[in-house]
């Protein structure tokens, strides 16, 4: 098996396991409690702290706070913002958000919030002045991602957090959940407030995360219950998975090997750009992510070449929910304003710390024999 579905998750690494495993077993105690049995488990989650704080870059490891993933992060800076700011009705965000901040965006629009929606370019850049343009003192919080899970392109969120301060007091949130492992983040002298992470994208486990929650920065709790994580979150903590979080994040805060991952990446793409004319890229090619690449084959099937890949033995994304029969292809790519003959021919190849030249060869050659099928299904 050959997986370069990384950004949709990835396996535990051993060592994150090692560190989950004596949690399920014989320190099975809870935290909060005040006998021996607390100790260790009690420990276990304060020194994942620490290592999330690495990590980000964070001040020190109380602005972070443990969740249960990307989903949950996001949710709760965007609705827990508002609901310690009743007095703001305005929210910003961009067109190619994930689903978690995108369809919180739009309940929202429907309960009267305005919603600014940012565009991008064709290259899925952001225009830094249109949220010079609209910020004001109604905007309750700006929710803008560091890297998008389709296409990599990375946006200058530290500039657009100076941006908001310089013209509001509105709280200036990050998606980061594609970005952690991949691209340096560091939040201790930024004007970033909230940072979104999920463990099971950098090779920790399913179900757990963080929100990273700067100091002095008033957000409404979570849920109401004990005192958890400084009564921010309540409920028992999952201690297990916070532990597979803190050695995910010690092997993410790492980055040398993203500089291979981005030198395999460009390998792939250069064989497709060089041999077939129906080839581009979706997305900046020079700001984005080392391990993404949105390839599209302009009037080919994305599904039955993700679907003859899975035959071999490779897995990867479409990158896009394009739908033949009434011509609508991905938010990302329909926000870009790639022809819906390129969208339902893109696919996405993103690639972990796992994958070896070996492994990109094999998928060079197989996509050779696919892609001349497809072509000729199409003729």
């Amino acid at each position: 098996m050959i997986y370069l579905d990384n950004n949709a998750t990835t396996e535990i690494f051993p060592a994150v396991l090692d560190a989950m495993l004596p949690f399920l077993t014989a320190d099975h105690g809870n935290p909060s409690s005040a006998h021996a049995l607390a100790e260790k488990p009690r420990e276990a989650i304060e020194e994942s702290r620490r290592k999330v704080a690495r990590l980000l870059g964070a001040s020190h490891s109380g602005e972070i706070v443990f969740t249960s993933g990307g989903t949950e992060s996001d949710n709760w800076a965007i609705l827990g913002t508002l609901e310690a700011r009743p007095e703001k009705t305005q929210v910003v965000t961009t067109r190619v958000e994930h689903e978690a901040v995108r369809k919180v965006c739009e309940k929202l629009e429907s309960r009267g919030y305005e919603v600014v929606w940012l565009d991008v370019d064709e290259k899925g850049l952001l225009d830094p002045g249109q949220l010079r343009d609209v910020v004001d003192e109604s905007t309750a919080i700006v929710s803008i991602m560091m890297a998008n899970n389709e296409t990599g392109v990375l946006f200058p969120v530290h500039e657009l957090a100076g941006i908001v301060k310089s013209k509001s007091d509105a709280a200036f949130h990050v998606d980061g959940v594609n970005a952690a492992g991949k691209v340096a983040i560091d939040l201790a002298d930024s004007n970033i407030d909230l940072f979104s992470i999920s463990a099971h994208k950098f090779h920790g486990p399913k179900g757990v995360g963080a929100l990273f929650v700067r100091d002095g920065f008033e957000l409404a709790s979570n849920s109401i219950g004990g005192g958890q994580e400084s009564g921010r979150r309540a409920g028992t903590e999952a201690v297990h998975q916070i532990a597979g979080l803190g050695a995910a994040a010690e092997i993410a805060s790492d980055l040398r090997p993203m500089d291979e991952i981005g030198i395999l990446r460009d390998r792939l793409e250069k064989v497709f750009l060089r041999d077939y004319e129906i080839a581009s890229v979706n997305g900046s090619r020079a700001n984005r992510l080392p391990n993404t690449s949105n390839v599209s084959f302009e009037g080919l099937n994305g599904e039955l070449i993700l679907s003859r890949l899975d035959e071999r033995g490779i897995c990867v994304s479409t990158g896009s929910a394009c739908n033949e029969s009434n011509h609508v292809s991905s938010p990302v790519l329909h926000a870009m304003e790639i022809p819906y003959s390129k969208a339902m021919g893109a696919i996405r190849f993103s690639l972990g710390r796992n994958n070896t030249a070996e492994e990109i060869d094999i998928v060079i050659a197989a996509l050779t024999e696919i892609i001349g099928e497809a072509r000729s299904i199409a003729a």
